[in-house]
């Protein structure tokens, strides 16, 4: 049996990271969750529409709340769309003392560490993927995955139920969704065993007791690192969703691995990838095969994310995979792209994928949450970089923050805008809108009590017109170091979680 410690390396994989360390003191670290699914064209946007009605959804957590006295407990929102973008007067807010959501309230135990956003059942309703933390020090193991349930009156804790696990595990660290043998049931990834050389492939359709169609083992460890990221796609253009896991050690990048999706699964034979810090999957060029866009570490070294300029590389799929025909880099100083490469901008930390102006191309949004507006220092904004047959290019790029005009709020030093950031038609107008966290947002004399904002989709790509914010204090929710808008739902393959 392989002995690997709980997945609490050094390894650092999104912006916010940084940001946070200085404002509250304490070591943040990243996990991962993705959820792309795969289309005639490579790759669609998972459809987040929780209660049926057509408009997408938008999942919150808030992982570093105080609920019922217990510090780091955790809790989630779901705000549901409408024509008029999210509507204010529907945001259920849910935690384990929420009727029917299993177990209770306890320190450390961060309910929303990360969120997967998919169909699990096949009822044709989005249903949410919850993961708690909750490590257990006296038999080195922790952690549970609890699933809300899609419901026409939205989601609640109505039979929520928590994915069974072997006694002994680590359960949910690397939580990733993908069709990895192409049956139109969405999967899902994660350790979730004693033996941590091991992950486990669920394969839906899930039971409504959480229990999968099947499972396959696969070992994920050859050497003695850590996955610090993972992502979904059909990179070859077969039909079937592949799976990319990245790897760290103490503080070097260690390379990645692609493990091809076949009609019987994963395969257990990996192709080689380069490293990678952060992730998001689109058809940029809609030449049928999945692209992944990553932020790379700088130089390697996994301790140099906090005071990085930031570098996005696209890895534009092929028959052969990824990368294998065309690579491209973007930066801040790229021809087109808004501002300047700067130290700490950490350009790239959080990454998103959408078709903002309805083109048929996918966007991807690029969080930089550490980037400085004026002189507030890591205020944070958010760069939208638009596809197009030659794939990603500068051309047209736009960037916002809360210093832009119409946009709610203003910058201030530590925010962090842009520390979450996802692309998700919530007006149904066939346009992604933006929705964009800032965990370190303050909240009057509440400190990190964080917000999340919503630029809409237009002709051009994002307007801040008719943006809109909601924090916790606008919901009676707990709003005390709360981190509100660490993650988003699905959000791009690497959430952030606190140990």
């Amino acid at each position: 049996m392989g002995i690997r410690r709980p997945a609490m390396s050094t390894a650092t994989s999104t912006a916010v990271v940084a940001a946070l360390i200085g404002s509250l003191g304490v070591p943040v670290l990243a996990g991962t969750a993705s959820a792309k699914a795969v289309s005639d064209r490579g790759v669609a946007a998972v459809r987040e529409d929780f209660d049926g009605d057509g408009y997408q959804d938008v999942a919150v957590a808030a992982p570093g709340a105080t609920v019922g006295g217990h510090t780091w407990a955790g809790y989630i929102t779901v705000r549901y769309g409408s024509a008029h973008g999210l509507d204010p007067a529907r945001t259920a807010v849910i935690d384990q003392n929420t009727p029917g959501v299993p177990g209770a309230p306890a320190d450390n135990q961060r309910f929303g560490y990360a969120m997967i956003s998919r169909d699990l059942d096949g009822d044709g309703l989005t249903d949410l993927a919850v993961v708690s933390r909750e490590y257990r020090p006296e038999n080195n193991a922790g952690g549970s995955v609890t699933v809300l349930w899609g419901r026409r009156t939205g989601i609640s804790g109505q039979d929520a139920v928590r994915l069974p696990a072997p006694a002994n595990a680590q359960v949910g660290e690397d939580i990733t969704a993908g069709d990895f043998d192409g049956d139109g049931h969405a999967d899902l990834f994660m350790e979730n065993g004693e033996d941590r050389d091991y992950h486990d492939v669920l394969y839906g359709p899930f039971r409504r007791d959480g229990a999968p169609a099947r499972q396959q083992r696969v070992k994920v460890y050859s050497t003695d690192n850590f996955i610090n990221a993972t992502a979904a796609g059909d990179y070859n253009g077969d039909g079937i969703e592949d799976l990319a896991t990245f790897y760290v050690y103490e503080n070097h990048a260690e390379g990645g691995k692609l493990w091809l999706g076949t009609r019987t699964g994963l395969s257990t034979v990996p192709q080689r990838l380069g490293s990678a810090a952060g992730t998001t999957v689109a058809d940029f060029d809609r030449d049928g095969n999945a692209d992944l866009a990553t932020r790379l570490f700088p130089n390697g070294d996994t301790e140099g994310t906090e005071e990085d300029s930031g570098t996005v590389k696209i890895y534009y799929g092929s028959p052969s995979g990824p990368g294998q025909t065309r690579t491209q880099t973007i930066t801040q100083n790229t021809p087109g792209v808004p501002g300047v490469s700067e130290t700490g901008d950490q350009f790239g930390g959080r990454l998103g994928t959408g078709d903002a102006n309805g083109d048929g191309y996918p966007d991807l949004t690029v969080g930089v949450p550490g980037e400085a507006i004026g002189s507030k220092a890591k205020a944070g904004a958010v760069v939208l970089l638009k596809g197009g047959k030659d794939g990603l290019t500068g051309k047209g790029a736009q960037a916002f923050h809360q210093d832009t005009a119409d946009v709610p709020g203003a910058a201030e030093p530590g925010d962090v805008f842009g520390g979450s950031v996802r692309l998700l038609d919530v007006t149904r107008d066939g346009r992604a809108d933006l929705v964009a966290g800032a965990p370190g947002e303050d909240l009057g004399a509440v400190r990190n009590g964080g917000a999340v904002w919503l630029l809409r989709g237009a002709a051009a790509g994002l307007t801040a017109s008719r943006s809109s914010a909601q924090n916790p204090t606008d919901i009676g929710a707990p709003a005390a170091k709360a981190l509100f808008g660490l993650n988003l739902s699905g959000d791009n393959g690497s959430g952030t979680v606190i140990p």
